[in-house]
């Protein structure tokens, strides 16, 4: 899809309008790249795919991840003592995109992308095969460079809004980007909770008032039931700490460990597959 060096934004839209005509949820698997080791970590997301995640994001590790939690600060930082760069992370997006087949997109906080050169990131990842970034700290108002970029080379640029956006900020935020829009279903930072909550349906309903980008919801959805639960509502059901655990959980045991991620994808693909 695209332009030869381009990047897959085409196709993250394509997949996202073949899953809506579907009748169901898109699910998108999260995992940080470098974890546990750089290869280790492109065949767990390969397996996320093979199992039945429709999308995959590859997290860029950050030594202060603010959004996230406990599981993939964990992670993050076995991936940082690991020694992963950039390239690195480019380099499994591209290895994920290549064995699967499915967009690929780059989760990562904005400081690394500016120090490493906007021009050259979005270049680096479009020609990789990459789908787009998401950029949970990037201030709508300070991203026209790499709007621009994105632009230039095929790729999405995926913002986060939150149950605290008022409905003229949603508006603004989702007029930015393109591919998706991510909606974080509660206040707080990423991990596994007991409920995924009323506020996320809202958040949805509100978005869609204001954008007719997919809306698909993240930070706390961890189980098959979970994943029903937001798919009876959203475009999309985003899940990251859960498959982070399974491989902290298997840490001895790499075929396990990518096993056990295959597992969890096929439950909660069946799960956002369901009659809602």
């Amino acid at each position: 899809m695209g332009t030869a060096g381009g990047g897959r934004l085409r196709l993250l839209e394509t997949v996202l309008a073949d899953t809506r005509a579907q009748g169901r949820a898109a699910l998108i698997g999260y995992f940080p790249a470098g974890f546990p080791t750089v290869r280790d970590g492109i065949d767990c997301a390969v397996a996320m795919a093979e199992g039945g995640c429709d999308v995959i994001e590859i997290g860029l590790p950050h030594s202060d991840p603010v959004l996230d939690g406990p599981v993939i600060q964990t992670a993050d930082d076995i991936a940082l003592r690991g020694g992963v760069r950039i390239a690195d992370v480019i380099a499994t997006v591209g290895a994920v995109h290549a064995a699967t087949g499915v967009p690929v997109l780059c989760m990562t906080y904005w400081n690394p992308v500016d120090r490493y050169g906007v021009a050259r990131f979005a270049a680096e990842l479009a020609a990789a095969g990459g789908a787009g970034c998401i950029l949970p700290d990037l201030p709508v108002e300070e991203a026209d460079a790499w709007r621009e970029a994105a632009a230039e080379h095929g790729l999405a640029t995926v913002f986060v809004v939150a149950p605290s956006s008022r409905d003229k900020r949603l508006a603004e935020i989702t007029a930015a980007g393109s591919g998706f829009v991510y909606a974080a279903s509660l206040m707080g930072v990423t991990g596994t909770r007991e409920s995924v909550g009323q506020e996320a349906g809202e958040l949805v309903r509100r978005t869609r008032g204001v954008s007719d980008l997919p809306v698909c919801v993240g930070l706390g959805v961890s189980t098959g039931a979970q994943a029903a639960e937001v798919a009876a509502f959203a475009d999309g059901v985003i899940v990251g700490s859960a498959f982070v655990q399974r491989v902290l959980d298997h840490a001895d045991d790499t075929p396990a460990a990518v096993a056990a991620v295959r597992g969890l994808a096929a439950e909660l693909a069946d799960a956002t597959r369901r009659e809602s």
